[in-house]
């Protein structure tokens, strides 16, 4: 049953979604006196119960709920029923992000513009700039406490970082730090400094992480005007004669069916569960699911250009101390369609431990040149890439036409193919990778393809006319004046950097659009 608020109470704003934009849009408007309900479809795990171990994290943390994958990607071939890598539980996937905090390029809001057309990719401008979105940015980067933001110094450099600055400074790339971190580098904000223990990925015990879970929804809480409901699966959302939203239908703990009313609803189930969400909640108004006039609804879905780099060195590295991501280089993330693609890609240090490291070095690999690797577990070090895809409206979200989930609703297909773009993109990044652990002397390099997605984007994107997307300039749906996207998949275009900053900076300007539009009564 509801807690605080009462399911028939439709003067609430109802959140589907507890992760960066669901959980900072929630607090936000607890803040501003706004009375929401929050409901995730996952537990409440605090941190006292994350577990420093890698795959027993994963079965309490991850979202494992079926999906199916189609398409060329590598992902579909090694991880066919799990595409994405992300949490199913209050706080989302900020219990479980890197804390990689890197603000968009002025560029990369226009990308049809500056990267001209691309064939086969579905460019669009965003309807924002980076001017606009610049106060947002500053005041996102202060709440999550980033490191060389704000004087807050950086995090100490780890190993893993020693030797990837190492190669980077011998190659001439410039713009090598241990920056930009939602990690206190000093206790900060209630919380403490960062203990370089290393799970970063399995829910940070100590709390030094920014996460919604420990850093904004006990603020939200502690208002008296939030409600975070836990368990709570929604399934549909419905709406009026007019095609008003009025409220949810969520599955409780124990399977049964709930109605919660709403004055607006704002889904922020990442950029597999919002689309699913919308087109299983299709009706005889909405014939094609919510939000879909332009038929944009699922489609465009981006995950990064992604891949990995490991160099085995002759000494000890002992990559897993440390913070998991523990520094970046810029160099690459330019536009510069000299080295054969638009776009640009970041550098970021990555540790897995080895049980982790025995799955995704070269999934379904054995033989000696396999092992030989894993013996050297000590004496690596790791990066992992991260660079703008191409959105294209052939990779999509779907309904599977015969899968249902334990509730009895189409589950998600994700399809995606990589663009001739992103192949290159990718091929380069490999080749300069390497010859950063090269340049110091690793005995062997090892270029590993994508891990499922972590970076889920695009598949209700923002558009300034409604034919060309879902979402406005403020998240809210071109159909449905009431319903709102808050996650990334309201991104028009991914960006090279991780999304997280950006997610959050949205979700802090969507509250003040939403709060202004509540006391206007235009919602």
């Amino acid at each position: 049953m509801a807690g605080k608020f009462d399911l028939n109470d439709d003067s609430v704003v109802v959140i589907v979604g507890s992760g960066a934009g669901g959980g900072t849009l929630g607090t936000e408007l607890a803040l501003k006196g706004i009375n929401t309900v929050i409901l995730e479809a996952g537990g409440r795990y605090e941190m006292e119960d994350f577990v420093n171990d890698e795959w027993d994290s994963f079965t309490q943390l991850a979202w494992t709920d079926m999906r199916t994958t189609s398409g060329s990607w590598r992902v579909a071939k090694d991880f066919a029923n799990l595409p994405a890598w992300i949490v199913k539980a209050v706080g989302g996937s900020t219990v479980h992000w890197a804390g990689a905090s890197l603000r968009f390029q002025e560029h990369e809001f226009k990308t049809k513009t500056v990267y001209g057309d691309v064939k086969g990719a579905n460019l669009l401008d965003w309807p924002l700039t980076l001017a606009e979105l610049e106060p947002y940015y500053a005041k996102a980067e202060s709440r999550m406490g980033v490191t060389r933001t704000n004087g807050i110094a950086g995090l100490p450099g780890s190993n893993n970082y020693k030797v990837f600055e190492a190669g980077a400074k011998k190659l001439g790339y410039t713009e090598v730090h241990t920056g930009r971190m939602a990690i206190n580098s000093a206790p900060r904000d209630g919380r403490g400094s960062c203990q370089q223990i290393g799970f970063c990925f399995q829910g940070c015990k100590s709390g030094a992480k920014w996460s919604t879970l420990i850093a904004e929804i006990p603020k939200g809480e502690d208002t008296g005007k939030l409600e975070v409901r836990s368990n709570s699966h929604v399934v549909k959302i419905e709406h009026d004669a007019k095609g008003k939203v009025t409220g949810v239908v969520y599955a409780d703990k124990a399977g049964n069916l709930q109605k919660q009313k709403a004055r607006v609803v704002a889904v922020a189930g990442n950029s597999i569960e919002t689309p699913r969400l919308l087109l299983n909640s299709a009706s005889s108004l909405f014939p094609d699911g919510l939000a879909n006039s332009s038929g944009q609804v699922g489609r465009n879905y981006m995950r990064h250009m992604t891949a990995s780099v490991y160099g085995i060195f002759d000494r000890p590295v002992h990559m897993y101390r440390g913070t998991t991501m523990a520094g970046v280089i810029s160099d690459e993330a330019k536009h510069n369609p000299a080295r054969g693609f638009v776009g640009g890609y970041e550098f970021e240090t990555l540790s897995l431990g080895l049980p982790f490291m025995a799955a995704f070095l070269n999934p379904g690999a054995w033989g000696r040149s396999f092992t030989s690797a894993i013996d050297a577990y000590e004496n690596t070090a790791g990066m992992w890439i991260v660079g703008e895809d191409m959105p294209q409206e052939s990779n999509r979200v779907t309904l599977h036409a015969t899968e249902k989930d334990k509730l009895g609703m189409p589950v998600a297909n994700v399809h995606f193919d990589d663009h001739p773009n992103d192949i290159a993109m990718r091929n380069h990044a490999w080749k300069q990778g390497q010859a950063v652990y090269d340049a110091i002397g690793a005995t062997r390099t090892m270029p590993t393809p994508p891990y499922p997605s972590t970076h889920n984007l695009g598949t209700s994107r923002m558009s300034e006319k409604p034919k060309d997307g879902v979402v406005n300039k403020f998240g809210q749906t071109h159909d449905i004046p009431n319903l709102f996207i808050s996650d990334g998949s309201q991104f028009t275009t991914g960006a090279a950097e991780n999304p997280t900053l950006t997610i959050v900076t949205l979700a802090l300007r969507q509250a003040d659009t939403i709060a202004d539009m509540m006391a206007k009564k235009t919602i």
